[in-house]
């Protein structure tokens, strides 16, 4: 179903000043988020938005070293390049792209992977797919949307990614919990998935935010059946992320697998997000749990590489 005009609109030149408070917020965890990433080696990256036709596009400059671009006369040129970052909606032509985003979306599992990456781009309304204008590969490099866990109870992924989950929390509180949102409760859950290469700019991330939060609740009006705009009316949401923990010498090395509210700070770990907007989900998280990853796995004496599993409320925060 097309867009409303006018809100399309406001999506294409969206001004610091009208973010809601939940992107200003990412958006200066963003840039702080630059900061800390020049120690781990991350691109400088500087940009303002354009107009456009489409959802959206932004322009910006990647410095240093860039895997975008392949030729000779950018790496000559010191390695800067210029990229036209442009807002879709989701389209079976991503399938193979967005797949390789979300490759270890559930760490090593094998689960019905394409079938997930089905749904999402079979829904259109809400979801944004990012991308570089011209790219004659066309190659997704985000894709944010939310699903709803009980409209899609019955596909085999969701069964999945159900079984998966309560296979790797071992806290009895929170799988009880668990349980609850994913099974009674499930039809006021979104399931927020948002994958991305990681030298996107974060610049970007305040309108993709605010992108899908506005199309969620246009949803809520916009979609041609009451039982598909009951679908996007969210009460909460659930988010799996990847984080890093960066161990302290007094931290017991057993902790590593045990699964704890976000409360709890004994073990001693200092959290990196690599994604800036997590630290913002986590902060606002009923509860969290977290496990070890056993794919592309980072173990060394500063640092494991961790997923952790978000679980939080839309009522009491002000995200759109």
């Amino acid at each position: 179903m097309p867009r409303r005009p006018t809100r399309r609109r406001r999506m294409l030149n969206p001004q610091p000043l009208t973010f809601s408070p939940f992107a200003r917020s990412v958006a200066q965890i963003a840039s702080i988020h630059v900061d800390r990433c020049q120690t781990h080696k991350s691109k400088d990256q500087k940009g303002s938005p354009l107009n456009s036709k489409d959802k959206g596009i932004w322009k910006h400059t990647l410095e240093g070293k860039n895997d975008l671009s392949e030729s000779s006369e950018e790496e000559g040129s010191g390695g800067v390049v210029q990229a036209d970052f442009v807002f879709f909606d989701p389209k079976p032509d991503d399938f193979h792209g967005v797949k390789i985003l979300l490759q270890t979306y559930l760490d090593d599992a094998q689960w019905d992977l394409s079938g997930f990456v089905d749904l999402i781009l079979a829904q259109t309304t809400v979801g944004t797919v990012v991308k570089i204008e011209g790219d004659d590969d066309n190659t997704p490099f985000s894709i944010v949307t939310a699903l709803n866990l009980r409209r899609y109870k019955d596909h085999k992924c969701i069964k999945e990614l159900k079984e998966f989950l309560l296979k790797v929390c071992l806290e009895k509180d929170v799988i009880k919990d668990l349980r609850l949102f994913m099974g009674e409760q499930a039809n006021d859950v979104g399931l927020l998935v948002s994958q991305r290469v990681v030298n996107l700019p974060p610049q970007l991330l305040p309108p993709l935010y605010d992108a899908l939060f506005d199309e969620v609740s246009w949803a809520t009006e916009d979609e041609p059946t009451e039982e598909l705009r009951n679908f996007f009316c969210f009460k909460c949401y659930l988010l799996v992320s990847k984080i890093y923990k960066l161990k302290h010498k007094n931290a017991n090395q057993k902790n590593k697998r045990n699964l704890k509210r976000r409360s709890a700070s004994d073990s001693g770990d200092e959290i990196v997000y690599i994604k800036p907007e997590d630290e913002i989900f986590h902060k606002l998280s009923l509860w969290s749990f977290s496990f070890p990853m056993q794919t592309q796995q980072v173990e060394t004496q500063e640092a494991s590489n961790i997923v952790v599993c978000f679980f939080w409320f839309l009522g009491p925060f002000p995200l759109i």
